[in-house]
């Protein structure tokens, strides 16, 4: 179903489960200039209450914006809070989506029924240790040959997807899946918005220091941080910004990467019903 934003941005957006006495879910996806791959998360939840997927503004199969922010972006999720007629709503995210529900629920606290943060980065220098471990899980010869591609412009179709692969195959905890697992996810054909990626990317940075932290001190809708012991991203990041969180639970899922679902979907399952049915 297509919706257009206030200022014009044509939105791909789909809709399943029906209307309960749980408030609906909104899931937010990745990247930033990634696309929605959550029909395995909207499956787990669709019996529970009505979710909404979309792909963010310039992403995936939504239409092209040259406005990319997390004010905006924002602004969006509440307008399709809107459009589809729900008075408070739980944002799940997944990733940079993870810190973009946070900043939803932060912003529009008035909205927000519950918060569930998967596989967000946290607080504080996260990159460090991340780029850290991706290393130590990837050959000198993958890093060079990432490297490499990574500066090419105009990658070929096949060049694209080894890109992706080993771009997201140490993103895993179970290593002797992770190129399966990349492979499936690289193999979508639909284009990764590099610019959206940057500008969002660097909209966060630009965010003062202490400035995450104190949205989330701020919340009154409960947090759930869920996050795989295996994912590269540290789990000590988002400790901290879980600790100044008031109303917070928190889910360490042992075996399973930046994709709990994928490596322990019952585990994963069980916490994710758990939490919306808390809001």
């Amino acid at each position: 179903m297509p919706f257009s934003t206030s200022d014009g941005a044509a939105l791909w957006t789909t809709t399943t489960g029906s209307a309960s006495s749980l408030p609906p879910v909104v899931i937010l996806h990745g990247g930033p200039g990634l696309w929605d791959d959550y029909a395995v998360l909207a499956e787990m939840l669709d019996d529970l209450t009505v979710v909404h997927r979309f792909d963010q503004r310039g992403c995936g199969r939504s239409g092209p914006s040259e406005l990319q922010s997390v004010r905006r972006t924002a602004q969006d999720i509440d307008e399709l809070r809107e459009y589809f007629g729900h008075e408070r709503i739980v944002v799940l995210g997944h990733s940079f989506g993870a810190t973009l529900a946070l900043a939803y629920a932060g912003w529009h606290g008035d909205r927000t029924a519950g918060v569930v943060y998967v596989g967000g980065v946290g607080i504080g220098d996260w990159r460090t240790p991340e780029r850290a471990e991706r290393a130590r899980r990837m050959t000198p010869a993958q890093v060079a040959r990432l490297d490499e591609l990574g500066e090419k412009r105009g990658r070929t179709a096949e060049e694209e997807l080894e890109f992706r692969v080993l771009a997201w195959f140490p993103d895993y905890a179970d290593q002797s899946m992770a190129m399966t697992w990349a492979r499936r996810s690289a193999a979508v054909e639909l284009p990764i918005n590099f610019a959206a990626n940057r500008e969002l990317g660097q909209d966060v940075s630009r965010w003062p220091e202490g400035y995450l932290a104190g949205l989330a001190a701020g919340l009154s809708a409960p947090v759930t941080f869920v996050h795989g012991a295996g994912d590269p991203r540290s789990v000590v990041n988002v400790r901290d910004l879980a600790s100044h969180t008031p109303r917070h639970t928190f889910h360490l899922i042992p075996d399973a990467g930046h994709s709990p679902w994928l490596e322990r979907p019952e585990l994963f399952r069980e916490v994710l019903r758990e939490a919306v049915q808390g809001c």
